[in-house]
Parts: C-alpha cells; structure tokens; sequence
C-alpha cells in the first residue's frame, strides 16, 4: 500500500520556500559598477594627470596658475556621462584627486601648494558636477537652453569659489598678486570646462557613426585642416588682432557638422591662441609685456568671441530635430489622411446601393404599385423617400471629398465663360424649394470675364455656395451673383443679406463636418458642401474665402486665373 493511502503512515514535512535574495543598496550597486569597469575612471584619472603636468608645464601665468586648463573640461565630461550613484561619485572623485595631486607634484609644486591645488581643483569639479545635474540635468547640448544652461552652471559659476580659494592662498603661499590670480584661474578653468567638456558631451554615438561616410570624413578633415592651418597663422605667426578669420570656419563647421563640429574647433582654437600666448608670439603681445594680460587677452578672444557659436551649432541641431519631427508628423498625418479618404469611399459606395433599392420601393409603395396606400401611408413614403434622397446626396458627397483629397479627382481647365456659369446655377438655383420668394441676378462687372478652369467643378462649387447662400442667408430675400477682373484672374461672389458670421465661425467655417452650431436647425445640410469646394477650387489654381460681418450678411468669393 503506497504511503499516500496509509492512514497511520506520517504526514511529509511541508517545503518550505527558499527566501528571496534581498537586492543589494544602491551604494553597493555604485561601488560594484565602479570596480567592475574601472577602465574610464582610470584612464580619466592618467589623462588628467597627463593634463595638469602639460598645463603646469606650458601654460602657467600669473601666480602659478594656468592659462588654459583642460584637466577640469575632461574630469567634468566623463563624470557626468558616467554617473551612477553617490559611491561611485566618491570613489570616482578620489580617484581623480589622486590624479591631480600626482600631477602637480610631477609638476614640481611643494606639498604646500600640490594640497592647495588638488583641494580647489576638487571643489571647482564637484561644483560643476553637482550644478550640471541640477540646472542642466539632459546634459543635451543639441539644444540651446541645454547649452545655456551647462555653459552658466558648469563653465561660469563653478569656478568662481575655487578661483576666490587659490587666490588667497597663492597670496598667503607665495605672495602672488590675486586680482591676477582670481582672474587667470576664472578664465583659464571656465574655458576648459566650456570647451572641452563640451566636447566631451557632444561626443556621442549618433555624430560618430555620421562621420563613417567617406564624403563627409574627408570634407571634416579638410575643414581641420584649415582650420589648424589659419589657427597657426593667426596665434604663431601674425602679431595683428586678425582672431576674427576663425569665426567664419567656426561658422563652417556649425552649418556642417553642428555641435559636435565646433566644440573640437573650439577645442583647436583655444589651445592655439592660448599656446601661442605662452610662447610670447602672436597677436596678443599688445596687450603688454605681461604674460597675465596676454593670457588673459586670449582667453576672453576664444570665450566671448567663439564659445558663443557653440550656440548657433546648438540652434541648429534643434531646428534639424524639429525638423525631422514635422516631417514625420507629415507623414503620419498624410498616411491617416489617406486611410479617412479610403473609409469616406468604402463607406459612401457601400451606402449608395441599399439607398438606392430604398428609394425604388419607396416611390412603388407612394404610388400606390405595391397595392392600395392610405393618404397617411402615402405622406410616410414620401418621407422615407426624401430621407433617403438627403442620405444618397450624402454618399455623394462623401465619394467626391474622399476623391478630392486623395487626388482621384481630375479636372480639366479650359477657357470658361464665368458669367454664363453663373446664370445657369441661378437657373438651376431658382428651382430649388427653399429659393421661393428669394431674388437671384447675376452682375458681370466688365467683360472678358474669362477664367481658366474646369466648367464642371466650377458650376459644382458655385451651386453649393448659392445653396448655402438660399438656406442660411436667404431672409435677406436677396442673392447676388457677381463676376469681376482682380488683378490677373476673375473673382466671383455669392452675396446674401442674412445673419452674417462671426470672425470664429468664419475660421472654422471649411471644416469638413462642422456646421457651426447648426446641427439642430431645421436648416438640412452636413457640413462638408464647403470643405469640398475649397478642395476644388485649390486643384483649379485658385482661392476661395469669405467676407462678413454679423448682421450684415456674408459675401464668399472664389478668385481663378484669367484665361
């Protein structure tokens, strides 16, 4: 006997669940991540002590300071696209201290000043971190209120504190004048920051891949190429203020390349006028034989006269990403466009055949050929024949919309006698129930009123504005027609003296399917008489559009090319 149908046998001991792994914190998680892929923040830690000591090396000026400090551009850029969480931050910026202390110590500084240096340095990087995720938090330079907002936060404020603490203890240290120091350091940092870490941002996937294309490498190395060319003749050769000649080749690089383009020309042009300043060559020796105000010269050259093309770039890749969604928005409409023009005519064919069949039994029952009708029986079926006469000229209408817009609607534009159109819809208008006790006429104003257009369409649009004009401004009891030359085509006019409209039912008034308020009028009608015949009127290179004033009736004009 098995052991489940053994009464005396013991029951099995329940399972019991393994209990779920709780997820590490989120600070672990960061120092996890950081010393599974420690390959960024190490080689950013030795480029920026490559960095520190080529600056210190070449670029110092007033103070010990450097002119040009391209270590904080580059530690701000990587940490900011490689943030992961508060641990990671810590070890990231300890790592990056280690690397600016070793720096200036290759340098040659004393401890005094490698502790005064690293400290600030940390303080300006940490600022502008923390201000970039704040204030810029998309870091998308592609947008000018991204590029603002990162320039202000991360490139104007950030090194102010740092440059306000080397100065004084450049003072206390070494007796450094600090006005000079504040200033060199400002500048000198704020252009790192802007220039490099912009670059370093704008360094993406998207710009990279579009440089694979053989075309567009070679006219990027071309504009390099002149660019380093100009550069070495404008900063190392020349010692006229002739800096301007970049700013046309920055504007190159903007129109081509866009952001990413001109922060590494910027790149190119601040190391050049910098460099050519600490070499004592170039323009910049009239600002005196300071090394200071040659530094600080070239410095505010590159920062006031160039950064600000940054923008243009980022203006320009904003305008090409709106761009790209209008034109997708385009299509998307078009294509609904074109699936509501495929249903108006599925529906509208659909429609048309049991209308039909309904009108043929509804005119055997009204005469009385399905057998004898009462006089009640014969009012009903003439009722239901008129209701499905206003459901056919619908379908109708639909088909002729749904044409229209998918262009399936061919006209043929031929010299056309506009008054002779005109008096055969009064014709044809005078017949219609609702045009009794209304006066028709037609005016020609001149002759030769002679438009090019189909004469088909044209009395199709036409008709509708004279019904409309029966229907809704015929209390005035009169319509006019008016034929007359403007310009170098013929205008028509349907003119009422009914209630007239406002300037809002004026914009909605060729919606397809709005009737302006009106739909529990005793006026028949379904709004789309007027959204055709502007369709028709555009495929016949013209314009219509209406004038009107409440209470003092509405005049709707069509304009068409002379013949």
């Amino acid at each position: 006997m098995s052991r489940a149908l053994d009464p005396s046998a013991p029951a099995p001991a329940p399972e019991v669940a393994p209990a779920p792994r709780a997820d590490p914190p989120v600070a672990v998680n960061s120092a996890m991540a950081f010393f599974r892929e420690p390959l960024a923040p190490i080689f950013t830690a030795v480029a920026v002590l490559i960095l520190v000591v080529l600056a210190l090396q070449f670029a110092r000026t007033a103070g010990l300071v450097a002119g040009l400090w391209a270590a904080g551009g580059v530690a701000v850029a990587v940490w900011l696209r490689n943030a992961r969480g508060p641990l990671y931050d810590l070890c990231f910026g300890g790592l990056l201290a280690t690397g600016i202390a070793a720096g200036e110590l290759l340098a040659g500084n004393s401890y005094s000043l490698t502790a005064l240096f690293t400290v600030t340095n940390m303080i300006e990087i940490g600022t502008a971190v923390l201000l970039a995720r704040r204030f810029a938090p998309t870091l998308n330079l592609a947008t000018v209120d991204g590029a603002c907002r990162f320039l202000l936060s991360a490139a104007v404020i950030a090194p102010l504190p740092a440059a306000a603490i080397a100065a004084g203890g450049l003072y206390l240290i070494e007796n450094a004048d600090p006005l000079y120091a504040f200033q060199t350091w400002w500048f000198g940092h704020a252009l790192g920051i802007a220039v490099i870490g912009a670059f370093g941002l704008s360094l993406t996937r998207r710009h990279v891949v579009a440089l694979r294309h053989p075309v567009r490498a070679a006219e990027a190395a071309v504009l390099l190429v002149l660019l380093v060319a100009v550069c070495i003749g404008v900063f190392f050769q020349s010692r006229v203020q002739v800096g301007f000649i970049v700013i046309p080749i920055l504007i190159l690089f903007a129109a081509r390349f866009r952001v990413l383009g001109v922060a590494t020309a910027l790149v190119i042009v601040a190391i050049s006028a910098v460099g050519g300043a600490m070499l004592g060559r170039g323009p910049f020796l009239s600002a005196g034989p300071e090394l200071a105000d040659q530094a600080l010269l070239a410095q505010l050259m590159v920062l006031f006269g160039c950064l600000p093309l940054l923008l243009v770039a980022s203006l320009l890749e904003e305008r090409d990403r709106l761009s790209e969604r209008a034109r997708a928005g385009q299509v998307r409409a078009e294509r609904a466009s074109e699936a509501k023009s495929r249903l108006l005519a599925n529906v509208a064919h659909e429609i048309k055949s049991p209308v039909g069949g309904v009108i043929g039994i509804g005119e055997l029952w009204k005469t009385g050929q399905l057998g004898p009708v009462t006089p009640t029986q014969s009012e009903m079926a003439g009722m239901l024949v008129k209701t499905a006469r206003q459901v056919e000229a619908l379908a109708h209408d639909l088909l002729d919309v749904a044409r229209a817009e998918s262009g399936a609607v061919k006209v043929e534009l031929r010299p056309t006698d506009v008054p002779g159109v005109l008096e055969d819809v009064r014709r044809a208008t005078m017949l219609r129930p609702e045009a009794a006790g209304v006066r028709v006429h037609v005016v020609a104003e001149g002759d030769g009123l002679v438009a090019l257009a189909d004469s088909q369409r044209l009395t199709q649009v036409i008709a509708n504005l004279a019904s409309n004009a029966v229907k809704y401004g015929g209390s005035g009891g009169h319509v006019v027609f008016r034929a007359s030359r403007v310009y170098d085509g013929v205008r028509i006019e349907v003119i009422d003296q009914g209630p007239g409209l406002s300037p809002e039912k004026q914009a909605q008034l060729f919606e397809p399917f709005n009737r302006l308020g009106l739909e529990r009028s005793t006026v028949e009608g379904h709004g789309i008489g007027l959204a055709l015949a502007k369709r028709l009127v555009e495929l016949q290179g013209g314009s219509i559009g209406v004038v009107s004033t409440p209470g003092e009736g509405a005049a709707f004009w069509v304009e068409l090319p002379a013949a």
